[in-house]
Formats: C-alpha cells, structure tokens, sequence
C-alpha cells in the first residue's frame, strides 16, 4: 500500500478539487482521506453517506462542580488563559478559551474542578460515488488538536486500505506548514503539490517544499492555471528542475473548475477534457513514481 499525499502552500490553488478528481480516477484501487480537517470540503465533490461516525476525544477540558465550590477566585486568579468568569454569582469556565492545563484544578482547595476528556470533533468512513471508500472528519467549533485528529483519519484510511486491499490511500492534505500539515506528511511515499503561477504561489511552493524535504520524502508537482502567468509558470518549471521535483502536469485556467464545484462535481466529471488529463497523470503517477520509489530514493 502506498500513500500519496496532496498538499499547497496556499488555499485557492485548486488541491482539494484535483486531489477529488485523483480519488475517483483510482476508484476501488484507493481509498481517500481528507486530512484538511480544519476546513473539510472533500465531502461536498464525493458524496459520503457517513455511514460509520465515532466522536474524537483529544486534551482535557476544566469544569466547576459549583455543589463544592467555595466562590473563593483562586482559580480565576491562577488562569492564565482568562478563562474563568463569574457568572450570576458563580464562577464558570468558558470551554472555548479553556487550555486544559488542569492548573485551577491543582490550586483549587476544595477540589471542586472537573478535569475530563475533550470532545475535539468527530471521524467517519463512508462510501462514496466511485464505489470506493472514504475516511474524513469534522474539527469540533474552536477545537483544537486538529494534528492529532489528522493522524487518526491517516490512520484509519491505512487501515481500510489494508482490509479492502486497497493498493493506494490518496491523501488531501491541509494547505501551508502547520501541525496538520507535518501530520498529514508524516510517513507519505509520495508528496504532490498544488500551485498557481502567482508571487504568493511560487513563495508558498518553496516554503512547503522544504518542509516535505525535511522529512526526506519524493516530490511532485501539478502547477494548476498555469496560463495566468506564463513568465511565472516557467519560474516555477526551472525550480522544479533544480529541486528535483518532479512535474506531473499543467493546467490551464478555466472556469469549468467552478462550474463543476458550485454543482457539487469533481472537475472529471465536469469535462472530458480534464478527465483524460486526470487519467493520464493518474497512470503516470503509478507507473513511474510509485512502484519505483524505493529504488528512486
């Protein structure tokens, strides 16, 4: 099994789109995952009928039991995050600015602070339109932790893949260089990049590129309307000569991209045109990135 991760620099490129279109190009020969948990779209091109869902505990959160509580403040006194207020003359603890340090339940003298489990979101396998499956998940509203709830969802699509005999899990991972981004890379065989011919597209390309070669792993690249700037285009070609990096495609702007979205379809299944170009960065992917890559690294 072989895991292909699809990342940008940037939002707006056009990843989560393309990585869709990957997806069901592959049909039962993969399993995607959408690891962009922070704002999960995925599931809006692929149709999951959620069939599976299980709540994600990640970190502590505090609350008062206020049948013990003494009103005494040294609780809101230690907090350091603010998150402590009085409310109708009761000292509450506001979930949403709570760390989950557990220091107010340390201090507290009667021990009327509750430390327990955090819900941090929810993760579910589906089955989606090409007859495949899919495993994604929803950050809960302020939560934090969302590294560890893409590790989850990587690890479970893994999983799947193995019990269906899947030979790929196809990774949208999430844009820039964060945490969810580290998780999303973390043990891929392979890194595809989404960028545009912009000045931000080009900085955010050489920024998440040497972040994935931190991690010593193969990369690749589709430049997406790479007709916007043709002087930038070429820029970003030359970068991936000297990196190494290894070009899979370019695409020209066009607003069948939108019109495929605002009807909730992946661009393949929008215009022939695309789905051809897909189909044949799809085998190329296979043939000569993946099962050569031991041997290419």
């Amino acid at each position: 099994m072989n895991e292909i991760v699809i990342i940008s620099g940037k939002g707006g490129t056009g990843k989560t789109s393309l990585t869709a279109s990957l997806a069901l190009t592959a049909g039962r020969e993969a399993i995607a995952a959408d690891c962009d948990v922070d704002a999960a779209d995925m599931h809006l091109l692929l149709e999951p009928d959620f069939g599976f869902g299980e709540d994600f505990y990640s970190g502590l959160t505090a609350s008062i039991d206020q049948n013990k509580c003494l009103n005494c403040g040294t609780c809101m006194d230690t907090c350091r995050f603010d998150a402590i207020n009085i409310i109708d003359g009761n000292y509450n603890i506001d979930d949403l600015d709570c760390e989950g340090c557990g220091y107010c339940a340390r201090v507290c003298p009667e021990e009327a602070i509750i430390m327990s489990d955090q819900k941090a979101g929810r993760w579910f396998v589906s089955n989606i339109k090409n007859g495949s499956k899919m495993v994604h998940a929803r950050l809960g509203i302020g939560a934090d932790n969302s590294g560890k709830l893409v590790t989850k969802v990587k690890n479970e699509a893994k999983k799947l893949a193995e019990e269906t005999d899947a030979k790929y899990v196809i990774v949208d991972g999430s844009p820039g260089i964060g945490c969810p981004v580290i998780s999303s890379i973390s043990g891929a065989d392979l890194v595809i990049f989404v960028t545009e011919p912009t000045v931000s597209g080009i900085h955010d390309l050489k920024r998440v590129h040497k972040l994935v070669a931190n991690f010593n792993i193969k990369s690749a690249c589709i430049i997406n309307k790479s007709d916007i700037n043709p002087e930038v285009s070429r820029e970003i070609a030359m970068y991936l000569k000297k990196e190494k990096i290894i070009p899979l495609m370019e695409l020209n702007y066009d607003e069948d991209f939108t019109r495929a979205m605002t009807e909730g379809k992946a661009i393949i299944e929008y215009s022939e045109i695309y789905r051809e170009k897909i189909a044949e960065c799809w085998e190329k992917i296979k043939s000569n990135f993946i099962k050569n890559l031991k041997v290419m690294q």
